[in-house]
């Protein structure tokens, strides 16, 4: 462990030792129909997502100073049932899963908490949340009026919430939780339950308030929740949503930053102008919670990943990435949004609604005005194609398209969300870096490899027979993807004879399966299928005599949205048949069958560092033909430096990936189409397929393994690789932010600390007009600007990496830069005259640059033009 992740790990040891109420001092928590009250205040509340379990502990700190640095509020978090029970009455609150420790880094980062219990949380987790065993439970039936399943799941939210109340973590303790969730919308599958279904909700309600927890609880998408419960809404816009009492504040729980992927899709974006906008428009029509799914998305490490067929990143497209960096521009626009909004909050919160004024036919205002010392106002183009420029309180305001123009005085405009100021980041995985030990001139991971072939079908005593198919987890318990099936047929001369003469193929029919088949024939490998329960037919060849037919049927993800979620299970439905036969059909359903879960290396844990010293490993030569369903194992040294890294297995097939015992997660390279990323506009509604990205290219192929996972040399990458692949052509790489963009002009709006705060001035806000834009940029944390790629203070043309220079330019643009940025991890510049030079008087000139990051040891200061 290097001195940086020992530091951090130090530091997580003092955090865990303070508790929260060292940062609060015990408050209430309560609301009315503006807002939520907090010790006494009404509060405009930004929430930031971030699931513990999504990434290792020595991250966490960091996640969250990064949240709070980008003007969050709260942390969101769901309780995931099936992590802490595992096993019914055996509980895990360690390592990924100490969400108690998680709850303290918070409360000592001066953030809130909002808990969501669920304890259904979706969330493309497996299952949804819910633990396998729970199909097992005599007489339950999932999220509806069901003893047996209210049972359980109260006695799951009484202990997470006991937790939180013997460790002093309620607002009333001093702790950081202020608001908690019962259920997860619910609202959406409530009528596939019937009556069954209100009841069972009502109780859920009841239930949760009825542990006298002494803060608020919500359920989002529950337009029928009862009065004692505030209902919330999820989705991409909820500016138009309205709770179901005058008495509970406007709550946006989820709001969709971006969206989840599968196995073989392109993948989603959102751009950064629609999501302020939609924060913006929820603000501007009375709103006053909201909360970002995700802020940080993270992996899904092991067999977490839902679905079927979600893939193992868990990115989102959130404004701290996959491997803990800021998402630029999103982070810093929307940072700039949330200070914004925080300027405007003394209005907001003085007011119960906002007064509207329609100010063109897609054009509107919303005041927010006391009359007094406070006034706010948020001016809307809701028209997706045009600018229009409209008159408010006697003075002009140009709106760009699909935009929110925010006036923390009714008057400046302090940001809008079509004008990003922010810089935007450039990341990449590289290798070529000081410290970076590889093998092999293209930095393959190494060429010394070990393999193990993992045997086709039954290979212990565990295996048992049964008359007939079993559906796949009443088998498994999901103790593994993998459950093969494996039964025997005798095959005629007279059926040879009968193929041969009429140039047939029997074929192998199975009505329904999900999520993939491997057949194999006599041990031979015949084809798979994929899909959700989906018929499959394949060609298969049979010898005369008796014939060995073996079914490896696997889950990728139990499902994890919808109703009767205990009903969905995983393998065959229906009838299997062998067709083709010279006297018709053979039925084989109802055939003896041998069943076995999972594979040799799993049950001996070829994985484990311990388990895999015991296994006969053999070298694996270079021209070796790979076989299906092989184990490979290598030593590696870690990459230098404390950047996040990563594992390149573009070239690999399907499988899964462990290091030093840790379970990085599933892998594959199904390819998403080749067509569909056309550019994307910001304006206009947003749905998960309007903006996409990596047509034609697998849609994952690096995978996320965390520094705290890793030792800095003898490390053990051991794979289990379904399909017929070698790893020669593994790589591990650093993900870094290696380029910074921005574009700044000199009409932009002042920097948003210009404005002075009502303490300041006699309780009015009110803006320091003196004060020119500023272009503010940052490396990653220990890296610095190195080069300047790019700078020009004039009329440059192009964007982010295609910079050229314009008619008019400022020969000082390189020096001011270099001056201000070379040798430093954070920079700022202030956009005008002043500074430049005016080298083109009368027209509207911008600063334009693109800078290199590099590491701080190895910076070097370097300009080009």
């Amino acid at each position: 462990m290097g001195s940086k992740w020992i530091l951090i790990f130090l530091g997580i040891l003092v955090m865990s030792w303070a508790v929260a109420g060292e940062i609060f001092k015990p408050f209430n928590v309560s609301y009315d129909g503006r807002a939520f009250i907090i010790d006494g205040h009404r509060r405009m509340l930004i929430s930031g997502g971030i699931h513990y379990p999504r990434a290792v502990p020595e991250m966490w700190l960091d996640l969250i100073s990064k949240s709070k640095e980008g003007g969050v509020d709260i942390i969101e978090t769901y309780a995931f049932w099936n992590v802490h029970e595992p096993l019914r009455g055996q509980y895990n609150f360690e390592g990924r899963y100490d969400i108690v420790e998680f709850v303290k880094q918070v409360g000592s980062m001066g953030l809130y908490v909002f808990l969501r219990i669920g304890p259904y949380v979706c969330a493309e987790w497996n299952f949804g949340g819910f633990p396998v065993w729970l199909r097992d439970i005599p007489g339950i039936e999932f999220r509806t009026d069901n003893k047996p399943f209210k049972d359980e799941m109260q006695r799951f939210v009484k202990k997470i919430v006991n937790m939180m109340r013997e460790e002093e973590l309620l607002s009333w303790q001093g702790g950081p939780i202020i608001l908690l969730q019962i259920e997860n919308e619910y609202g959406n599958v409530e009528s596939s339950f019937g009556p069954e279904g209100k009841e069972y909700m009502i109780w859920a309600a009841s239930m949760a308030v009825g542990l006298d927890v002494g803060v608020p609880w919500v359920m989002c998408e529950q337009a029928d929740a009862p009065e004692i419960v505030i209902n919330t809404c999820n989705g991409y816009y909820c500016d138009g949503f309205k709770p179901n009492s005058n008495n509970k504040p406007k709550v946006w729980t989820e709001n969709w930053d971006g969206w989840f992927t599968s196995w073989g899709d392109r993948v989603p974006y959102r751009p950064s102008e629609d999501l302020a906008f939609a924060v913006a428009r929820f603000f501007q029509r009375g709103g006053s919670f909201q909360n970002y799914y995700m802020y940080f998305g993270g992996t899904n490490f092991g067999r977490t990943a839902g679905g079927p067929n979600y893939v193992t990143s868990y990115d989102y497209d959130a404004p701290i990435d996959e491997y803990g960096l800021l998402r630029q521009p999103k982070w810093g626009h929307l940072k700039d949004l949330h200070t914004a909004i925080r300027l405007c909050e003394p209005a907001l919160i003085a007011v119960h609604s906002p007064k509207y004024t329609k100010l063109g036919p897609k054009q509107e205002a919303h005041v927010f005005d006391d009359n007094g010392s406070n006034c706010a106002a948020f001016l809307a183009n809701i028209d997706e194609h045009s600018t229009f420029t409209v008159t408010f309180l006697n003075k002009s305001y140009v709106l760009p398209p699909w935009s929110v123009s925010v006036l923390p005085d009714c008057r400046n405009v302090a940001f809008n969300t079509a004008k990003i100021g922010a810089q935007n980041s450039v990341t990449a995985f590289g290798s070529d870096i000081d410290g970076l030990n590889l093998n092999a001139s293209n930095n393959y991971i190494s060429k010394s490899w070990y393999f193990f072939e993992e045997h086709i079908g039954t290979w212990i005593n565990t295996n048992f027979t049964f008359t007939g198919i079993l559906e796949h987890l009443n088998v498994t318990k999901d103790q593994s993807d993998y459950l093969w099936y494996t039964t025997r047929v005798y095959v005629s001369d007279d059926d040879i004879h009968f193929w041969e003469h009429n140039q047939l193929s029997p074929m192998l029919s199975i009505d329904s399966m999900r999520d993939l088949v491997y057949i194999f024939i006599n041990h031979e490998f015949k084809g798979s299928v994929r899909g959700k329960w989906v018929r499959v037919v394949q060609p298969v060849d049979l010898v005369q005599g008796y014939n060995d037919i073996t079914l490896l049927s696997q889950t990728v993800g139990l499902q994890n949205y919808g109703a009767f979620l205990e009903k969905d299970g995983g393998g065959f439905k229906g009838q299997i048949k062998l067709t083709g036969f010279k006297n018709g059909d053979l039925n084989i359903t109802n055939f003896p069958w041998t069943y076995q879960v999972g594979l040799q290396g799993e049950q001996s844990k070829f994985y484990a560092v311990d388990g895999s010293k015991d296994v006969e490993w053999t070298e694996l030569p270079s021209d070796s033909v790979p076989s299906r369903f092989s184990w490979y194992k290598v030593h590696f040294d870690s990459p230098g430096g404390s950047d996040p890294v990563a594992l390149d297995l573009s070239s690999m097939g399907k499988g899964q990936a462990w290091v030093n015992g840790h379970h990085i997660g599933r892998y594959w390279t199904l390819k998403a189409p080749k067509h569909g990323c056309q550019a994307c506009k910001y304006s206009g509604a947003y749905h998960s397929d309007k903006c996409v990205a990596n047509c034609g290219e697998p849609t994952q192929s690096w995978y996320h393994v965390p520094r705290a996972w890793l030792q800095p040399s003898e490390n053990v990458l051991v794979l289990l690789e379904e399909e017929k692949k070698t790893p020669f052509k593994i790589s591990i790489g650093i993900r870094l932010t290696e380029t910074v963009c921005a574009q700044v002009s000199e009409n932009h709006y002042p920097p948003l600390d210009a404005w002075l705060l009502p303490k300041a001035i006699n309780g009015r806000i009110k803006l320091n007009s003196t004060v020119a834009p500023e272009m503010r940029l940052q490396c990653d944390s220990g890296h610095t600007f190195s080069s300047i790629i790019f700078a020009s203070y004039g009329t440059a043309h192009g964007g982010c990496q295609s910079f050229s220079r314009g008619s008019c330019h400022s020969p000082n643009s390189v020096s001011v830069v270099s001056q201000a940025c070379l040798g430093r991890q954070k920079c700022s510049i202030s956009v005008s005259n002043a500074v430049f030079g005016d080298p083109c008087r009368g027209v509207l000139k911008t600063l334009s640059v693109q800078l290199r990051c590099s590491a701080s040891s190895s910076s070097s200061k370097k300009m080009s033009i």
